[in-house]
């Protein structure tokens, strides 16, 4: 009995069903794409009109704070990413050295909004004072909300105040780009810093939120002084580098192969994928280029 009980287990166990490899081609397939959080509105979009075209292709957007898509990425647990940085030299290292080197290439600019509530009197703002709110040396009473303190926008402000971390007393971390809108939207004394993505064509739960709202016109008096001029995010002061508050955002790819990646980064990067960044209010790495129709008349006899 026990010699059949045996042979039974065993034939079980080889007959066991395994779980199916996938296989992921330029346009068709699956693949897990991790994506910094705070450009899932881009991504989104990008994502949808890749999928209405090439229905076989199944992307899994991972979205992740830029800490937590940063971890994963080295540790080889998924090979794309979009993030809102390089890689650093050092990083890049690590994954040649794993034969999965990284081509990065940007495919759009994107600006960090700061926002206000419509009631409040403060519509503008110079780079020192928000130096100054961020380590703490401000009189202003206004409270600081940006997303989470693992996000992309909060390593952006660290670099920006030269301070490791953020921990003032009128500093606050919510969860999402949308808790900070929301919470502006509620609080006259309050700023909020956010992707300007957020702003743009706002998704029906939040978008009665983002007409109670306000940008701020920035002015960088850091470099140039006598310069009176306050900007606020838009196409062309990212394209004229006259906003002073931008950032890249970047397609990094290791997956060292021709999947579905590969054909995702081709469609960022193509005359489609880069209209889909002007419309949607960021600035095209590539501007798409315009069709333009010439008639030619005849002339009359």
């Amino acid at each position: 009995m026990a010699a059949i009980l045996l042979v039974t287990g065993f034939g079980a166990c080889k007959h066991k069903k395994q779980p199916a490899k996938t296989e992921d081609s330029f346009m068709a397939g699956t693949a897990d794409f991790l994506i910094d959080e705070s450009l899932s509105p881009i991504i989104d979009e990008e994502e949808f009109v890749f999928g209405s075209l090439y229905t076989e292709a199944k992307p899994h957007m991972v979205y992740k704070s830029e800490n937590q898509a940063l971890n994963l990425l080295l540790n080889d647990s998924i090979r794309f990413a979009i993030l809102a940085r390089d890689l650093k030299p050092d990083e890049k290292k690590l994954m040649e050295r794993r034969t999965l080197p990284a081509t990065v290439n940007v495919f759009a600019h994107d600006a960090i909004a700061l926002i206000v509530n419509q009631s409040s009197a403060d519509t503008n703002i110079t780079v020192s004072e928000v130096k100054n709110m961020l380590n703490g040396k401000s009189k202003s009473d206004l409270n600081i909300v940006f997303d989470n303190p693992n996000s992309s926008l909060v390593r952006y402000l660290k670099e920006l105040s030269g301070s490791t971390e953020l921990n003032a007393k009128n500093i606050y971390a919510l969860k999402s780009n949308k808790e900070v809108v929301k919470y502006v939207s509620e609080h006259p004394k309050s700023i909020g810093i956010v992707g300007f993505a957020w702003l743009n064509d706002p998704d029906k739960d939040y978008a009665a939120d983002v007409q109670k709202v306000r940008i701020m016109g920035v002015k960088d008096d850091t470099k140039n002084k006598d310069d009176n001029g306050f900007t606020k995010p838009s196409q062309e002061s990212l394209a004229l580098k006259t906003y002073p508050l931008s950032r890249d955002i970047y397609i990094i790819n290791c997956t060292n192969k021709q999947g579905l990646g590969t054909g995702f980064e081709g469609f960022l990067l193509s005359d489609r994928g880069q209209r889909i960044v002007l419309k949607s209010g960021l600035l095209p790495a590539k501007m798409p280029g315009r069709e333009i129709n010439i008639v030619t008349q005849q002339p009359t006899q």
